[in-house]
């Protein structure tokens, strides 16, 4: 007899406490809430301490210290990098391109409004969980129009791949979709510390700081 599935970890993240209360009910048995948060301090606090496998994170919170940027999007920027297994979606009352392309920027895997059906969040938890982007359909095109290339930049983006040997690319890919390191080292049936050798060197061959960046630059040129 097969081993039942254990439910995804989740935490919330979202300052008005009835909306945590009332998501968390809401949400499907198949996903588990192991923590919530109203602020960036706490948020940041949760996330490196449950380690979830999913972060449903509002846009907007207070509580943050880098001047001009959503509570939200400092929360990824300081908390994904220390918690690489672990996928973010924002879940948030702004429909406005500049909150969407900002928190995707900073490393978010999909965004959905705040008047989705706790079917339809639990739908898209399981999906980011699963490696994949999920948006809200009206929201897609301010992510396309952030993130497309345009015909120039796929010659641009040739240039560059050509600088990465076949591995690297392979990683580079695994790497840009969400993957740690481990399950990128098991999908390529080489070591952790392969990987990260190879993470290393793409990079510094592409000149990018972190894998945030690195995603970002894969998504505009279609590399997904």
């Amino acid at each position: 007899m097969a081993e039942p599935i254990p439910p995804l970890r989740v935490v919330v993240v979202d300052d008005h406490s009835i909306f945590r209360s009332g998501l968390r009910a809401d949400l499907d048995t198949t996903i588990d809430v192991v923590g919530e948060a109203s602020d960036v301090p706490s948020a940041i606090e949760v996330v490196l301490r449950e380690r979830p496998d999913v972060v449903l994170l509002d846009v907007h919170l207070p509580g943050g210290s880098d001047t001009g940027s959503t509570g939200g999007a400092e929360v990824l920027r300081r908390a994904a990098p220390q918690v690489p297994a672990t996928r973010f979606l924002a879940l948030s009352v702004s429909d406005q391109a500049e909150d969407v392309v900002g928190v995707i920027r900073a490393g978010a895997r999909g965004y959905i409004t705040k008047g989705a059906s706790g079917a339809e969040v639990s739908r898209a938890v399981h999906a980011v969980a699963g490696g994949d982007a999920v948006f809200s359909p009206r929201l897609a095109g301010f992510v396309l129009d952030a993130f497309g290339a345009a015909v120039g930049e796929t010659a641009a983006a040739d240039d560059e791949l050509d600088r990465l040997s076949a591995r690297e690319q392979e990683v580079m890919r695994l790497i840009a979709r969400g993957y740690a390191y481990k399950e990128v080292a098991a999908t390529l049936f080489i070591s952790t510390k392969t990987v990260e050798t190879h993470v290393s060197s793409v990079l510094r061959k592409l000149q990018l700081s972190s894998r945030h960046e690195l995603t970002a630059w894969a998504s505009a040129r279609k590399l997904l």
